[in-house]
């Protein structure tokens, strides 16, 4: 099966910006797609500004198709900088929309993205109240 894909998504494909792991990171969001056996991480790092938290760091480890690692990609580009309450309403749709869409059969590799990244968030929100 052959998939059009948009230019973005063959550049964050190809030129991951935001590939490998972050050291000590302050959470670590992990899935997989048992259908298609693409498995992500998303790292994160928090940082406070005027008594706000958001993601200073952000990176990824995908092990999955094309679209995967792009989608990946593209969600560290949304979350980077935004408040953890803005990049909780980071949406797959978000995602798609940024890359200039996404195949059907691919959307999958988005919704992906971002449920590691609200793990992470999760977490990440989990650890602190300890």
């Amino acid at each position: 099966m052959t998939f059009k894909y948009s230019k973005k998504v063959i550049e964050h494909f190809l030129h991951p910006k935001h590939w490998g792991k972050i050291k000590n990171p302050d959470s670590i969001g992990d899935t997989l797609n048992l259908r298609c056996g693409d498995i992500m991480k998303i790292y994160i790092k928090v940082g406070k500004k005027k008594k706000k938290e958001y993601i200073e760091k952000i990176s990824f480890e995908t092990l999955g198709c094309g679209a995967a690692i792009a989608t990946s990609d593209m969600i560290c580009d949304l979350a980077k900088g935004k408040t953890i309450k803005e990049a909780k309403k980071i949406s797959f749709k978000d995602i798609a929309g940024e890359l200039g869409s996404l195949p059907v059969q691919k959307i999958h590799c988005a919704r992906l993205a971002e449920t590691a990244l609200k793990m992470a968030i999760k977490e990440y929100e989990r650890k602190k109240k300890k």
